[in-house]
């Protein structure tokens, strides 16, 4: 993409979509206008196949190779999307990859808080390996709560002896504490996110602490992560996750795992 392009695309969200977020009233308003923004700006790219079941969608983009399989989790600060808002994406990353994505669905709060994500998204794990995958031959991914969610995962599998054979996550939403720096430091340059309204969030997702904001089921920069696959993670520098991203980066790479994790920071 062009710099003039992503500036452009920058000022837009800057000027039209966080104050949108910041204005919306309620979760279920919020679902309805993310599904509704999705299918008018987001298109997958040609060839993409789509098959849906009950627990998720499978796409991909000409025959895949190999018996190789993502497991991609869905952001939305576990308040929205689900896998028709992510088949855009799922579908550019089968593209690009080879592979077939696989899109768990997963309930979201406030109707249904913490751990009901992680319960879902571990059923998802166990679902796709019944179904032949071995773990050896699951990539794992997310974007911002589904980061998030994908590393609670990792830290479980790992602990059960069955880690994947990697993870990769864009601005993974790691600490609902909100004990990053660049949650205040960035309050003005992020482009998409009030955080204002994320104790507002936290609320929603912990049924307003009966959950404890810590538990690494929710919250994987307290989990441990004994010898982690290798995992790649992409945050930019202005955005209120940055320090999510950072500081998760480093407990991978103390927990002396594979040399090839790493966060990539991008401008802006």
């Amino acid at each position: 993409m062009s710099s003039l392009r992503l500036k452009a695309l920058n000022a837009l969200a800057t000027a039209a979509l966080r104050p949108r977020l910041t204005a919306t009233p309620s979760p279920q308003v919020a679902r309805r206008e993310f599904e509704r923004a999705t299918r008018i700006f987001l298109r997958p790219p040609p060839n993409c196949l789509v098959l849906s079941d009950p627990e998720m969608d499978w796409v991909s983009v000409g025959p895949p190779a190999g018996e190789v399989l993502i497991l991609y989790f869905h952001g939305g600060a576990y308040l929205v999307g689900s896998p028709r808002t992510h088949r855009a994406l799922a579908g550019r990353i089968a593209a690009l990859s080879g592979l077939r994505v696989a899109l768990p669905s997963y309930p979201l709060a406030p109707e249904n808080p913490a751990p009901a994500a992680f319960e879902a998204a571990l059923a998802a794990w166990d679902l796709v390996v019944a179904r032949g995958y071995a773990s050896d031959r699951i990539v794992l991914g997310g974007d911002s709560a589904g980061g998030g969610l994908a590393l609670a995962l990792l830290a479980h599998l790992i602990k059960t002896g069955a880690a994947p054979a990697g993870l990769f996550a864009y601005s993974p939403w790691t600490d609902l504490t909100g004990s990053g720096g660049t949650i205040a430091a960035n309050t003005a340059h992020d482009r998409l996110f009030d955080p204002q309204r994320l104790a507002e969030v936290i609320g929603y997702v912990t049924s307003n602490g009966a959950f404890p904001a810590d538990d690494p089921r929710l919250s994987p920069y307290f989990a441990d992560f004994q010898a982690p696959p290798p995992v790649w993670m992409s945050v930019a520098r202005s955005e209120i996750l940055l320090d999510d991203t950072l500081r998760i980066a480093g407990k991978l790479r103390a927990g002396g795992g594979a040399s090839g994790n790493s966060a990539t920071v991008t401008t802006p």
